[in-house]
């Protein structure tokens, strides 16, 4: 088997032995408290995440007789740095020098590694106190090692480089030397475990390089797609284009006849037909799976292919984006659904136009794609009854339950292989590629690789709901913020629900794919009078989280309302924002779950370095603003732009302030995770769209759904953090939301033109 990305074996590390050449696996269990309950080891679905288990120190760390340390990396990585990342704090605490450091990914391994997870900037809040207890174990019985061989007390012994000093006797041992005795010396107590102050870290807070970075740029085999296994066969796996459709004929024949095709059948799903929204995961879904010796061939009879397709009895052909987007505006125009929040009276003070500004604003944004640049794909190989898998998913633990409860593999006969993925933001949380190719391989009893086209990947995917609100707020004649109306029109479904311990009786919204606004959101609880009311239609497509989830478009949408607001009130936009941010005092805000004290440092600073209100820009050319609260982080960023008269949008520069903590672990890495989301965000912002024409999606390809390109990036994205005495936590999704106001904001102020709709080429703008 070819797989270059180190994989180690699940079972591998299950008793402390000794390895060639003389080195140890350190084996300890640890007492941590978990911070959360840890979830079952199969699972049968998504298998939501709330915290790592207590973790066993001989399942990250392995010392050779060369001194070499390799530390494992349990988290997926799609991208994100998580691998580097999570090494690094256990390697700091152990007092190792990076340069002695290999790393390895695990397996999958619940009952070893809970909380293998890449999404909802998880993986640095989950990670940060359990991976330095880690390191710290393990030099702690390190430490207690040396004093043993020595004969002297602990105190006097200290640890740098790899090694344990005792600087009275001017005496050393690598700890490739003490590594044997490890086996004896018991546990230490987590209670009294000392970790390192911040300020003798040698590792965390020093920029590191991606431990892959060389793999990358070479092109070596790293990824999913470069997964090869001896005498596997390439499948293509073909669905109805409307979700949930299932096979009523096809040409079997003809597609069996094709050059090199081995295989051609129909996998019928495995469960019952449902709502047309996929709430979840669904798992495995009916199609036609083409096996051949190589990936065209079955490519090319996957082209071939004529079925006729049971589209089902839901009614698809009238859903169509056309459909949608006149519903939704009637829907507007009515009483919403459901009330979410009700301060004040806001039509009491809409009602007062002398003393106050009102403005309306009417905003929609369309599906989006994730459209990672690896499309989905897994390599299975069943054997003998038992099946070993090599994926890229950003939740194995789903994948893997799938194919315990919908395959009938039991869990001790699964081997899951955690691969890197070329990009994720969100589709690899869902597993239906995983166990496609499980299935295929299952029947077939033959190694397999499913690839997805990109066609494939685009119109299957599990799309950024699309949305629509319809705003009201009015300003005092000091230019404060008084009231605020919002009707959120999403998709889903308004149901009638029993009285329980969350409420009483009565209609409720459904929404899907975290499409739906809450209660809490900003400017929520800052304005006196507010008013939040929901409404849905149906939905003919799946819809998923992508890249932070809601707040991706949130923070558009209620940054750029705020901004209309700072302009009617005849404030300048940062000003106006601080006005909203003092409207409560800070201690109640923070009760409340958003620390004002944290957005108003961010904006601050941000304001700070791109000079704002201070520069003179010429004709054309202005400056915008927004700030967004996501994922327990606080960031606000200002844009620099510039549009012609023909509406071509260059983007002279971005400035970002970010908050997540007293502790940036790779500043390299943190970085580029900001830039990568200014990035993410114009493609989102300019080009960006998913379309459905009778319950079919439209758009196939990056030619229809465009990312932006490094010709039309901003030249400079300076990113600086403010810290705060706050453990840290990620930046993944945070750092997304807030660019697309401030690029917005400042389209507005340069052209005078209000973008209430994405993309903003349905506007007429367009990249420079």
């Amino acid at each position: 088997m070819k797989n270059l990305n180190n994989v180690a074996s699940r079972r591998s590390f299950l008793k402390i032995t000794a390895l060639a050449g003389g080195g140890v696996m350190i084996g300890v269990q640890t007492e941590l408290l978990a911070q959360g309950p840890p979830q079952g080891g199969a699972g049968g679905g998504r298998g939501g995440f709330q915290g790592p288990p207590p973790p066993k120190v001989e399942n990250y760390i392995k010392i050779a007789a060369d001194g070499t340390v390799t530390i494992m990396a349990k988290n997926p990585e799609v991208g994100q740095g998580i691998r580097t990342m999570l090494p690094m704090l256990i390697a700091d605490e152990l007092d190792v020098d990076w340069k002695d450091v290999k790393i390895e990914q695990t397996d999958f391994d619940a009952a070893k590694y809970n909380g293998q997870i890449a999404g909802g900037s998880t993986a640095t809040p989950q990670n940060w106190t359990p991976m330095r207890q880690v390191g710290a174990a393990a030099r702690a019985m390190l430490i207690t090692a040396a004093a043993k061989q020595w004969g002297v007390a602990e105190s006097e012994v200290t640890t740098g480089s790899g090694k344990a000093m005792h600087k009275a006797s001017n005496r050393t041992l690598t700890y490739a030397q003490l590594a044997p005795q490890l086996a004896s010396i018991p546990a230490p107590d987590f209670t009294k475990l000392a970790m390192k102050d911040p300020k003798d870290y040698h590792i965390i807070g020093k920029e590191t390089v991606n431990s892959d970075m060389n793999a990358i740029v070479t092109g070596k085999p790293l990824y999913g797609i470069d997964v090869e296994v001896p005498g596997m066969l390439y499948a293509i796996y073909e669905k109805c284009p409307v979700f949930g459709g299932k096979v009523a004929s096809w040409n079997e024949s003809d597609i069996k006849a094709m050059p090199g095709v081995k295989h051609a059948f129909v996998i019928e799903r495995t469960q019952a037909e449902g709502p047309y929204i996929a709430v979840g995961d669904p798992g495995l879904e009916e199609g036609i799976a083409i096996v051949a010796d190589t990936w065209y061939q079955a490519l090319q009879a996957s082209r071939k292919l004529q079925v006729k397709w049971n589209e089902g009895s839901r009614g698809t052909a009238d859903h169509s984006t056309p459909v949608y987007d006149k519903k939704a505006a009637e829907i507007a125009k009515q009483k919403p659904a459901v009330t979410l929040r009700n301060d004040g009276d806001v039509e009491k003070i809409f009602a007062d136009t002398a003393n106050h500004k009102i403005v309306e604003g009417y905003y929609q944004y369309p599906f989006i794609s994730h459209a990672p640049l690896e499309p989905q794909g897994t390599t299975a190989s069943f054997k003998d009854g038992k099946i070993e898998v090599w994926s890229t998913s950003q939740i194995p633990q789903g994948g893997f339950g799938f194919m315990t409860s919908q395959l009938g593999i039991p869990a001790a006969n699964v081997t899951l292989h955690m691969i890197r993925g070329g990009g994720g933001f969100g589709r690899r949380l869902t597993n239906d590629y995983m166990v496609e190719a499980a299935a295929i391989s299952q029947k077939i009893s033959t190694p397999v690789k499913l690839l997805w086209s990109r066609e494939h990947d685009m119109a299957h995917d599990y799309y950024r709901p699309s949305g629509y609100q319809a705003l009201k707020g009015a300003v005092d004649k000091s230019g404060k913020l008084v009231a605020w109306s919002n009707h959120f029109i999403g998709h889903g479904a308004v149901v009638q629900s029993p009285a329980d311990n969350k409420g009483p009786a009565g209609p409720r919204a459904n929404f899907t794919g975290g499409g739906a606004v809450g209660p809490t959101e900003f400017p929520q609880r800052f304005v006196p009078n507010f008013h939040l009311g929901a409404s849905a239609q149906p939905l003919a497509i799946r819809t998923g989280s992508l890249r932070a989830p809601g707040s991706n478009v949130f923070g558009w949408v209620f940054q750029s309302f705020i901004d209309e607001l700072a302009h009617a009130a005849g404030k300048d936009p940062v000003e106006f924002r601080m006005d909203i941010l003092n409207a409560i005092p800070e201690d109640q805000a923070r009760q409340q779950g958003y620390d004002a004290a944290r957005m108003k440092g961010v904006l601050k600073k941000v304001a700070e370095m791109s000079n704002w209100g201070k520069k003179k820009l010429p004709a054309g050319t202005a400056m915008g603003v927004g700030f967004h609260y996501s994922h327990a982080g606080y960031i606000a960023e200002v844009a620099e732009v510039r549009v012609s008269k023909d509406k071509k949008v260059k983007i002279n520069k971005v400035w970002i302030a970010g908050d997540v903590g007293r502790q940036i672990i790779n500043p390299s890495m943190a970085a580029n995770m900001c830039q990568g989301a200014v990035i993410d965000g114009m493609s989102a912002m300019m080009d960006q769209e998913i379309t459905v024409q009778n319950g079919r999606v439209v758009q196939t390809n990056f030619h229809q759904h465009k990312i932006a390109r490094m010709a039309q990036t901003p030249p400079d994205i300076e990113v600086q953090f403010v810290k705060s005495d706050n453990n840290p936590t990620g930046l993944g999704e945070p750092s997304l939301p807030p660019v697309l106001p401030a690029i917005a904001n400042a389209i507005f102020t340069a052209s005078g033109i209000r973008a209430r709709q994405l993309p903003l080429s349905k506007l007429g703008f367009s990249w420079a």
